[in-house]
């Protein structure tokens, strides 16, 4: 009891010197030692090598408007649709999808591979926003790399010496992992913006099951960065049953998805 009361204080503390953040969607202040202003600033120094390192965009401008447009969807009804979102397709084998601070969210095409509908797109993305909207990237690192927050803050500035150092950085976001908590809240919100945006709220559940029975075959790199609960499955499927019983004329696929991921040109050029 001594050890938890230790550290409630610690943490009062913290909040004192450092700053707290209200998290938008659970109203609940969390250690930040990062103001939010500076996730925009961020994002935009650190999204290109992201892209980079993951292999760049596929070579598809037909295939990124769809999914942006999906994510955009998406974007207008989370809690924070005043920020600039981006949504981008990488040429990665992986299958796995990540946030950076102030709107940057991304996929693989290991990722969109394994897609059948867009209402499966629509649940990854949005649990994506929802990283971005909690800023469970900038949490994360305010409660397990504190010292890391400050490199990042120091690589922001543009100077020689913290553009050396930008591509090891970059493999902090590629590599840090969220709590089960981050990762609860990332689904049953996500769910809420898929059903606000107009998507079938399974498309969610049914990306979690294609997911587990890739885990199955081999271990997948979105469970590396995307801690997986037990009961993931199951407490999407209380939350649908609960408050989303009727989900008649809410969108599974469309002619769009057919022609911008499963027929796509860009699947073609990497079969041959």
């Amino acid at each position: 009891m001594s050890r938890k009361l230790g550290l409630v204080i610690l943490g009062l503390i913290l909040c004192l010197y450092t700053g707290c953040a209200i998290n938008p969607i659970t109203g609940q202040e969390e250690l930040m030692f990062y103001p939010e202003q500076k996730d925009i600033a961020i994002g935009r120094k650190f999204f290109p090598e992201v892209e980079k390192q993951m292999g760049g965009r596929i070579a598809d401008e037909s295939l990124q408007n769809y999914i942006d447009s999906v994510g955009q969807r998406i974007a207008r009804v989370s809690h924070r649709p005043d920020l600039e979102y981006h949504f981008a397709a990488l040429e990665h084998k992986s299958i796995n999808a990540l946030a950076l601070p102030g709107g940057y969210v991304f996929l693989t095409k290991g990722m969109l591979q394994n897609l059948t509908t867009e209402a499966q797109l629509a649940g990854i993305l949005a649990h994506e926003v929802v990283h971005v909207v909690a800023r469970d990237t900038m949490a994360a690192l305010s409660r397990q790399q504190t010292i890391d927050v400050l490199l990042i803050a120091a690589a922001t500035q543009d100077t020689p010496a913290t553009a050396m150092r930008a591509a090891a950085l970059t493999r902090l976001f590629l590599e840090l992992s969220y709590s089960r908590e981050d990762e609860q809240q990332a689904d049953l919100a996500g769910l809420d913006y898929m059903v606000q945006a107009g998507y079938n709220p399974h498309g969610m559940i049914e990306t979690m099951q294609m997911l587990q029975n890739q885990q199955e075959i081999r271990p997948i790199e979105f469970f590396s960065t995307h801690p997986s609960p037990e009961n993931r499955i199951e407490y999407l499927t209380e939350k649908i049953q609960k408050e989303y019983p009727t989900v008649a004329g809410l969108k599974t696929t469309t002619e769009q998805f057919r022609t911008a991921i499963l027929e796509g040109g860009w699947k073609l050029k990497n079969q041959k």
